[in-house]
Parts: structure tokens; C-alpha cells; sequence
């Protein structure tokens, strides 16, 4: 069996095909088919379902190129093929009008499935934001990306990106440097995106200047939070006292987006994880919006998305 798909342009067609004909070489090799380009016609040769899936996707890319979309990256095709592969076509490509921002290398960032447009428009509508799931879901990176976005326009006037340190107690004493350089290891990761997002020279100048903020969650205690766009990372790892010391600093005119991985504690045995208190407690309160992710929605590797699957699937046949 085959299906034809029309073409309009020749740039259309190499932003499809990719550089060396990468995303169509892709497209055969996980939805099975053979994709061929005569002319200005495309010909899918397959399995009916498969020739399905694959035109379908190629459709929906050709869609997203007449609407603007220069080019195809490698993440945003195969976050797009799980899900029609497997029979999602709600699609997921980073349209237009999905960008949330620019990186500092001038790359469109936004959410690229269907859970991570839904944690972006939840962010845009409450005050307070859970995003829990799995690693590569994009929970830190899009709330950093909305925080940015948020200080461009004037929305904030500062950002504030918090973790908890297990260590951020005593032991914090005896580590050489000032504060930055003793917690800086907690925080990699918030500056990791953070650097994604905002050249250097700005970063450093917010920095220093107070409109960028980056503590540890122990350094929350006793403030009020006004005016501000504040992260709260790997809350997995947040005692039940500090969840709620955490959100009840919040001042007028912020925003406070809490992210976490309730399967990665690294909390002692037997105590309580804040976060699962929260989700329990706050889960019915107006203002308050919990977003899950899954495994569809992992944007890492696409081994990621399989190992997770693994182990939840061996979690549950236990």
C-alpha cells in the first residue's frame, strides 16, 4: 500500500527532510514505512497502520512548516513521533504560537507534548503550579523559560529559584568560599537552565543586582515573597515543614511553580515528603493547579522514555 502527500515548495521539502535527510531517514526507521520524493510528490509505502501514522505526522510537520516553523529538530521529531506512534494526534510540535521564549543561542523554546502545554498554560493561569513526573519532562526547564519570559515583559520584577539541599545545614559551615560557592552544587541545575535561557553578562548583572535570585530553600525562611516568579526544584526533597514554610511566603503579584520527581526522594526512611503532603492537602483548593507528566512526555533521549517505562512497569507487576 502507499499514500501520496503533495508538496507546495522545495524549501518546505528540505526543512522535512532535514539536514542529509535526517527526520525522513527517522520517520522510516520508527514508523516502519518507506518514504520516497518524486517531484513534488512524497510517497509513503508501508503496512496500512503504519503508512497512517507516518502520514499523518508528516501532514501535521508540513502544517507546522506553512505556519513558520524553519526548521525540525531532532527532539521535537521524535517527542512527535511517540505520540503518533502510538496513536496520539494531538501533535506536538513546537508551533509559533506555542514558543514560550528564546534561548541566549536564539533557539524557540516551548512545550513540545501535550502534558508540557498543559503545565505551560497552567502556568500562565494560577498562582501556584505543581509539576510532577519523571526526569526529561521538561518540568524545570519550561518554568525557567516562563520565568524569563515573565521578567521580559515585565510581569515580574524578579526571579527566585530555590532547592532543597540535603546538606544545607551545619555542614555547609565547614565548605571553603562564600555562600554561592558553598551551595552552588545544589544548584547546578537551576543555573544550567538559567544559562540556557539568558546570555552571561545579563545573568551576572541580575545577579549581583538582586533581580535574579538563586538559594537554597533554608534561605526562604521568614520572607515574603512579592512581586516575583519563584521555582522551586527537586521538591521531592522537601520535609513536610518546609512545603509548607515554602508556600506560605508567597507575596502579591508572584507567581510560584513547584517542581519534583516523587519517585527520586532523597529524604531519610520514614520521613515525610513534603511534596505528597501538598498533592494530598491542597489538592482541591481553587488557584491551585497540579500538573502529572508521563513518560510520553520525557524530551530526552528517546531511551529515557523506555527505561522509565521499564521500571514502572516493574513497580507495578510488584
Amino acid at each position: 500500500m502507499e499514500k501520496i502527500i503533495k508538496l507546495q515548495t522545495h524549501q518546505e521539502a528540505q526543512t522535512l527532510f532535514g539536514f542529509r535527510d535526517e527526520n525522513i531517514k527517522t520517520i522510516e526507521k520508527e514508523l516502519k514505512v518507506k518514504v520516497i520524493l518524486r517531484g513534488e510528490h512524497l510517497k509513503i509505502s508501508g503496512t496500512a497502520s503504519n503508512i497512517k501514522k507516518a502520514g499523518d505526522l508528516i501532514e501535521y510537520l508540513l502544517t507546522a512548516i506553512r505556519s513558520g516553523q524553519n526548521q525540525v529538530g531532532k527532539i521535537d521529531l521524535q517527542a512527535l513521533i511517540l505520540e503518533f506512534n502510538r496513536g496520539k494526534k494531538s501533535g506536538s510540535l513546537n508551533m509559533p504560537e506555542a514558543n514560550i521564549t528564546f534561548s541566549s543561542s536564539g533557539k524557540q523554546v516551548g512545550p513540545k507534548t501535550k502534558g508540557q502545554r498543559e503545565y505551560v498554560e497552567a502556568m500562565k493561569k494560577y498562582d501556584i503550579v505543581f509539576g510532577i513526573g519523571p526526569a526529561g519532562t521538561g518540568k524545570t526547564y519550561l518554568a525557567m523559560a516562563c520565568a524569563v519570559e515573565a521578567l521580559k515583559k515585565q510581569e515580574v520584577r524578579r526571579i527566585i529559584l530555590t532547592r532543597p539541599a540535603i546538606e544545607a545545614g551545619e555542614s555547609l559551615g565547614f565548605l571553603p568560599g562564600d555562600m554561592y560557592e558553598k551551595i552552588s552544587p545544589y544548584l547546578r541545575p537551576l543555573y544550567d537552565a538559567l544559562y540556557d535561557m539568558m546570555d552571561a553578562e545579563r545573568i551576572e548583572k541580575y545577579l549581583e543586582t538582586g533581580i535574579i535570585e538563586v538559594a537554597p530553600l533554608a534561605y526562604m525562611r521568614g520572607r515574603t515573597l512579592n512581586d516575583a516568579f519563584i521555582i522551586l526544584d527537586e521538591a521531592q526533597n522537601c520535609t513536610a515543614e518546609q512545603m509548607k514554610m515554602f508556600l506560605t511566603r508567597l507575596g502579591f503579584d508572584s507567581k510560584a511553580v513547584i517542581t519534583g520527581d516523587i519517585t527520586q526522594s532523597d529524604l531519610p526512611d520514614g520521613k515525610p515528603i513534603g511534596l505528597l503532603q501538598a498533592r494530598d492537602i491542597l489538592k482541591d483548593i481553587t488557584g491551585i493547579k497540579f500538573i502529572y507528566f508521563t513518560g510520553f512526555d520525557v524530551v530526552r533521549h528517546a531511551l529515557v522514555q523506555r527505561i522509565i517505562e521499564a521500571y514502572d512497569k516493574t513497580s507495578h507487576n510488584k
